[in-house]
């Protein structure tokens, strides 16, 4: 299955997988601070978060965690 990715501005790679989605659906539910999203992926700062949030397509940061291997599938089998 292939992978989604984020790639940020710098270079840096960002996966999309169950962990992250998990971090990105406790920041926009429970409002966490971008400090404390960028601490839970690892990134550098809370830019790098802030660039994370604003290039993830809102359908793929509203799905439950427990959704993404399906909507995952879907994606690349119609590619």
């Amino acid at each position: 299955m292939s992978e989604l990715v984020v790639r940020l501005s710098n270079g840096k790679e960002v996966p999309i997988n169950k962990t992250t989605l998990e971090a990105i659906n406790r920041y926009i539910r429970f409002e966490i601070s971008l400090e404390s999203l960028a601490r839970e992926l690892g990134l550098e700062s809370w830019e790098e978060a802030y660039e994370l949030v604003k290039k993830i397509p809102a359908w793929i940061a509203w799905t439950p965690p427990s959704l993404l291997n399906y909507m995952k599938r879907r994606i690349t089998e119609n590619k």
